[in-house]
């Protein structure tokens, strides 16, 4: 497995950060500048970024927009504690996951493992199925993680590529928030969380609100959301 990198002006947690998650088996690099955080990160030598939000210069919400123009590498934000507005914020930009400052060095070992763990999982694709599906207009290859809608390249992080495969998968079906919180994010939601909310919102962005007329991504207010279009 390829190292993880963090990137974080604060050096002192830099050094706490490497130490503890070296001590869990990571291997880890870092950069305490935005810029050769955002080289790095774009280097094809990682397999997970974890970003800091506040930093000076480059912000980790411009690092993050430069790095998705190029790459769908799985990134973690480290936000501001208490401030939803940067969660949503890096969410809709196209962050996996985030966690709020300050925070327990498991509680990051654990957000890590787990958006790893579900990647894995992504990639070991079900023995004897077809890893290419057709949805209509959606091409979904469980292969190579690649969505098409008419032939062209849908860019997906990897969480929206997951969430779009379970309700596939379930499509007809109620999928709870929960659910899929579970599933796509291996985490259950805490109270006001709308990471899977926002994530949603992008994939319809992205993959087209409807399909021959058809609402593709039904909200089942209170419950959680259904594909309809297939």
């Amino acid at each position: 497995m390829r190292p993880l990198l963090v990137i974080d002006d604060d050096t002192e947690l830099l050094e706490l950060l490497s130490e503890y998650l070296s001590s869990e088996g990571f291997s880890v690099d870092t950069a305490d500048t935005p810029a050769d955080g955002i080289a790095l990160a774009l280097s094809g030598k990682y397999d997970f970024v974890v970003l800091d939000v506040m930093m000076p210069d480059i912000d980790g919400f411009e690092a993050l927009k430069r790095i998705r123009a190029e790459s769908s590498i799985p990134v973690l934000m480290l936000t501001a504690k208490g401030d939803d507005i940067d969660r949503i914020i890096g969410l809709e930009m196209g962050a996996d996951d985030y966690l709020p400052k300050p925070f327990n060095p498991r509680e990051l070992t654990a957000r890590i493992k787990a958006i790893q763990r579900r990647l894995g999982d992504e990639q070991k694709h079900e023995t004897g199925s077809s890893p290419i599906n057709l949805f209509g207009d959606l091409t979904v290859n469980q292969k190579s993680m690649l969505v098409t809608r008419n032939g062209k390249r849908i860019d997906l992080t990897n969480v929206e590529f997951a969430i779009l495969t379970i309700l596939l998968k379930n499509a007809g079906e109620t999928v709870s928030r929960d659910d899929l919180a579970e599933q796509a994010l291996d985490r259950k939601l805490s109270l006001f969380d709308r990471s899977i909310d926002v994530h949603i919102a992008n994939l319809r962005k992205k993959i087209g609100h409807s399909y021959q007329g058809t609402e593709r991504i039904k909200t089942i207010r209170g419950v959680g959301y259904l594909y309809t279009a297939w």
